[in-house]
């Protein structure tokens, strides 16, 4: 039995897809919106966009669209609170989309265009100016919140004569609601 959500599902070569469904998980959840959400904003183009045709700057300006639904506050150079961390006071700097919702979607969408046909080799959302934007977003909101963006190291484990340890840090995971209005 297939419910109406997934009956139909765009591929990135045209073709659909009739899928049976199962409970899926949070993360497989919000990979389909995205995914959904995407396809709904390349129709709404002007000429319209299919998904075969999508490039790397369709989904820098997805990204850049997106700013306006952000509940991030990102003060601007100009602002008094520019740098601080806990602005005492409210400002008319814009909200955006904090980084690392954008990442998390960015890492579910480039998933999502293989899972539905894509190639990894043409894949989009893999693109090298997806990461200098993402990383520019990255520095932007940390310089503007005064707290500087610390690579986190990925975990080694060094033996002891008696015991091992695991260094390292805990992983943070974000994910982002778009919704269109």
């Amino acid at each position: 039995m297939s419910s109406s959500s997934d009956r139909g599902k765009e591929t990135v070569d045209g073709s659909t897809t009739n899928q049976t469904p199962t409970t899926p998980s949070r993360y497989e959840s919000q990979k389909r919106r995205d995914w959904n959400t995407f396809g709904q904003y390349l129709k709404n183009q002007r000429p319209p966009v299919h998904l075969s045709q999508c490039n790397c700057n369709h989904v820098l300006d997805f990204l850049r669209y997106l700013d306006q639904f952000g509940k991030t506050k990102v003060h601007l150079q100009g602002c008094m609170f520019y740098g601080q961390p806990e602005p005492p006071a409210p400002c008319t700097c814009p909200l955006r989309q904090a980084w690392g919702s954008l990442d998390a979607l960015i890492g579910r969408l480039r998933a999502a265009y293989e899972e539905n046909g894509g190639s990894p080799e043409m894949n989009p959302f893999a693109s090298g100016a997806i990461r200098v934007y993402l990383r520019e977003v990255r520095e932007c909101q940390a310089k503007a919140r005064g707290i500087p963006y610390k690579k986190k190291k990925k975990k080694t484990t060094t033996t002891t004569t008696s015991t091992s340890q695991v260094k390292g840090s805990s992983v943070d995971e974000s994910s982002s609601n778009i919704h269109f209005s």
